[in-house]
């Protein structure tokens, strides 16, 4: 296997180039690639420990911890465009339930998986952590859904 585009997947625009990260999540262009094993019923897990973005009324940052899954359908999306995406979130000012959700429809919209779920893990604001989380419907039979592994906020519980 090569880190590298080929004739294959001619729309990687990102990966084996330096890349600059994008000034918003609007900016951001995601790659999609052909699914490696089309007709096969897997999941892919995206974990983003360290996220975040800024508070729309104080603009002060906001950290989670997102866990993406999904089950690709024809496409899975490039890493590298996932990262510089989820990274255009460090100036945009949202509302954690807007920016979870926001992500998770968006690569629902464009790489029409055949199931997605996203877990926001939200640390406290105000004094309360807030959760928050998305998915397409029911998994499909048969698919392998582990737990998300993140532990509720326990402060200094």
């Amino acid at each position: 296997m090569t880190d590298t585009p080929d004739s294959s997947s001619p729309n990687v625009q990102f990966l084996g180039q330096q890349s600059a990260l994008p000034a918003s999540p609007e900016d951001a262009k995601l790659d999609y690639v052909p699914n490696p094993r089309a007709g096969s019923l897997y999941l892919i897990r995206f974990a983003a420990p360290e996220f975040t973005s800024l508070c729309p009324v104080t603009s002060a940052p906001d950290f989670a911890h997102l866990v993406i899954d999904y089950a690709p359908g024809d496409t899975i999306v490039e890493s590298k465009s996932l990262k510089l995406f989820l990274g255009s979130f460090r100036n945009h000012n949202g509302f954690h339930e807007d920016v979870t959700v926001g992500i998770g429809q968006r690569l629902n919209d464009e790489m029409k998986p055949k199931w997605l779920r996203i877990g926001g893990y939200w640390y406290p604001r105000g004094g309360i952590p807030i959760d928050v989380f998305w998915q397409t419907g029911a998994p499909p039979e048969g698919l392998w859904v582990p737990d998300q592994g993140v532990q509720g906020y326990r402060g200094r519980g």
